[in-house]
């Protein structure tokens, strides 16, 4: 049976809600599509507070993604130390961070030239 070809959109939503269902933070959608050269369409950047709130950020995710959109992550690593988790679902690439991970690396600077969308939350 042939795979349903899910929009980006869907997918991007599924994520945001995986995320918010474990109260992660600062979630930010960096747009790469006007961006030569980049490895896929989007990312989506949040951070937990814990090795064990990461962890339980991408776990939701997942299990999210799979249940409501039949569908698995190609690749996902930086499972083992939690510190920096990359789940990369081919044109969406979600990377969990623990905040003073996420300040070193501050890849959002790195892709400067993406359109930024910040997510609300209400927790």
């Amino acid at each position: 049976m042939a795979k349903q070809n899910i929009s980006t959109d869907e997918l991007i939503s599924v994520i945001i809600s995986g995320i918010e269902d474990v109260k992660g933070k600062e979630i930010n959608i960096l747009d790469l599509r006007e961006i030569e050269n980049t490895v896929c369409d989007y990312f989506v950047i949040c951070e937990g507070t814990s090795n064990t709130q990461v962890n339980a950020i991408v776990n939701s995710i997942q299990k999210k993604v799979s249940k409501e959109l039949k569908d698995n992550p190609w690749h996902v690593e930086g499972a083992d130390n939690a510190e920096w988790v990359l789940l990369d679902y081919v044109n969406v690439a979600v990377h969990v961070f623990q905040k003073h991970i996420r300040e070193y690396y501050d890849i959002e600077s790195l892709w400067g030239d993406a359109k930024t969308t910040v997510i609300e939350t209400s927790y």
